[in-house]
């Protein structure tokens, strides 16, 4: 049972201690009980910065809310810029939960289907990581997930704060997304960037852990086709959404079509 909602003046996690449960937009946490969870330490009122730009990329703060990142008009010379819109619109959330999300919270979260997750994975970004002691560490998007539900977070360890580097914004992208039904959840959210010289692809939803296919050079199809082939098969998701079978499909058609769009060829 919960019996206290703390509010730090500051860094958040140096009384951190077990049934402590981080608040920010509270979405999930709210949604259904938590019985392990004795204490709430409410981030809202730290002040961090939601959005901030400058000519090293975009930082996102933990705790801005998914509106206000759906409502951020990013720089016309930024090629990947739509794509933070895109993700925002991947949520299976109602008004609602726009105003109260926080792109922190989605990516702690650590689920396939997490937007947020597609969206700085693809874009190169890094994760600043409060812990408990009062140290801190920064690591790459890609590594943050290691399964569904699970991440590398610490006991007491907090999301601080996004980098999105200025490189990745500058690529050109595009991406393919698969659902059941039109709001539904994500069966397969992919994204492609290229600088013309080289191709990532990007694979979530439809893995347990985001899936970065990185090619030096524009590669033809059939080293696409064989690089999606040769990932382990316990990668692949299954839940109401999709089977393992039906999104590793998915993933090889929508691979191919990025391919070709971003490569230019016909």
């Amino acid at each position: 049972m919960i019996d206290v909602v703390r509010r730090p003046p500051d860094r958040p996690g140096a009384t951190w201690r077990a049934g402590d449960a981080w608040l920010a937009g509270g979405t999930w946490l709210f949604s259904e009980p938590q019985p392990s969870v004795l204490r709430l330490v409410d981030l809202t009122g730290l002040g961090w910065p939601s959005l901030v730009t400058d000519a090293n990329g975009l930082e996102i703060g933990a705790t801005c809310t998914v509106r206000e990142l759906h409502e951020f008009v990013p720089p016309p010379d930024w090629q990947a810029g739509p794509v933070l819109r895109t993700s925002c619109e991947a949520f299976l959330a109602s008004f609602k939960v726009w105003n109260a999300a926080t792109v922190g919270g989605n990516i702690c979260m650590a689920l396939p289907a997490g937007p947020m997750i597609t969206l700085t994975v693809a874009l190169d970004a890094t994760y600043r990581l409060w812990a408990a002691d009062g140290t801190e560490r920064t690591i790459a998007a890609e590594d943050f997930v290691v399964g569904n539900h699970q991440s590398v977070l610490a006991p007491g360890e907090i999301l601080r704060s996004i980098h999105i580097p200025a490189d990745a914004l500058h690529r050109r992208y595009t991406h393919r997304r698969f659902t059941l039904t039109k709001l539904g959840r994500s069966t397969i959210f992919m994204v492609g960037t290229t600088t013309g010289a080289d191709l990532a692809l990007t694979i979530t939803a439809a893995t347990t852990r985001p899936v970065v296919l990185r090619f030096g050079t524009p590669p033809d199809a059939d080293t696409v086709q064989e690089s999606i082939a040769v990932l382990p098969s316990e990668i692949w998701f299954a839940d109401a959404n999709g089977t393992p079978d039906h999104r590793r499909h998915l993933a090889r058609h929508y691979a191919e079509e990025i391919r070709i769009e971003l490569g230019g060829l016909r």
